[in-house]
């Protein structure tokens, strides 16, 4: 496994950083343990992410969320050291004021929580899971600050922020005297590019690192999918095919073409696709998820040293 530095860390990260939404459904709890242990143990994985919210095919607007901290928490219970945590608050999470947004209380609550879930006093990294138009940029980093100096986040990020939006949120915390983001987390891919446009290049400038996330696109760029075929039992498009992007014509002919490339490079889809997120600026670690044992395999032979 190859690994990056991430500012406000002394730990480095695995650059294949393992995602948990699906933890719970339809990866359940005991699968999940076991994927983290062998992520870690067979290729040193040791970056996983989570969020307040995620629960799985289970999740709908409001719900309550919790269930892939808690399983987290259970995983790298009595090695808490050897992992590098990141979760996030922002997305809706119940129907009090606290339960939504990055508000100074949102933050405040919402971190305990999570804390508390993942038995764990402290967070690596915390995002802002998504821009806030209801609090000034001022307040979130002063919020931000008061968890810092307590020790209970190590270092913070966003996740889907515009450029504009980053670049507010990097002046007041300049303004604060207040640590930048360390990290940004994007949607990235080969059918969307758009974050390489004006994000990639201002979290460059700033020297944030990026962890993009659907860089796989939900398993479309694994290759797994073809035209006027049914989509395979246990894919993401036959379980959940709200959460898929919709297969044109124009996608179907960029995935010709990525086969091909692949085929050339000697890879796999997955791995091609992988090796073109980590390849962009900035980029220090990719996020998956998985399912499977082998797709921990195939994902971590794509960065091996």
């Amino acid at each position: 496994m190859q690994y990056a530095k991430i500012p406000g860390l002394e730990q480095e990260v695995s650059r294949i950083c393992l995602g948990t939404m699906t933890f719970g459904s339809p990866v359940s709890e005991t699968d999940a343990v076991k994927l983290i242990a062998y992520a870690k143990e067979e290729h040193g994985i040791n970056f996983i992410d989570t969020a307040n919210m995620y629960e799985g095919y289970n999740r709908f607007a409001g719900s309550a969320g919790g269930v892939a901290e808690e399983i987290v928490g259970r995983a790298v219970h009595g090695h808490r050291t050897e992992f590098v945590l990141a979760t996030k608050v922002g997305m809706k999470v119940g129907q009090a004021p606290e339960d939504e947004g990055t508000s100074p209380k949102a933050i405040a609550a919402q971190l305990r929580r999570s804390l508390q879930r993942m038995g764990t006093d402290y967070v690596d990294i915390y995002y802002l899971h998504c821009y806030d138009a209801n609090t000034p940029p001022h307040e979130i980093v002063r919020a931000i600050a008061r968890e810092l100096k307590a020790g209970m986040i190590r270092a913070w990020g966003v996740s889907n922020y515009t450029a504009p939006q980053l670049q507010a949120l990097l002046e007041a915390a300049n303004e604060e005297n207040v640590p930048a983001p360390a990290l940004c987390q994007p949607q990235l891919n080969l059918l969307n590019q758009e974050a390489l446009q004006a994000l990639l290049p201002l979290c460059a400038k700033a020297g944030i690192g990026v962890v993009p996330y659907q860089v796989l696109q939900g398993g479309i760029l694994t290759g797994k999918y073809h035209k006027g075929a049914a989509a395979p039992a246990g894919s993401r498009l036959a379980e959940k095919p709200e959460w898929v992007k919709p297969l044109t014509d124009d996608i179907y002919k960029i995935l010709a073409a990525c086969e091909q490339a692949a085929q050339e490079e000697g890879v796999s889809m997955t791995q091609y696709a992988l090796r073109w997120a980590l390849r962009q600026q900035g980029v220090v670690s990719a996020l998956i998820g998985v399912k499977r044992a082998s797709q921990i395999d195939e994902a971590a032979c794509a960065v091996a040293p």
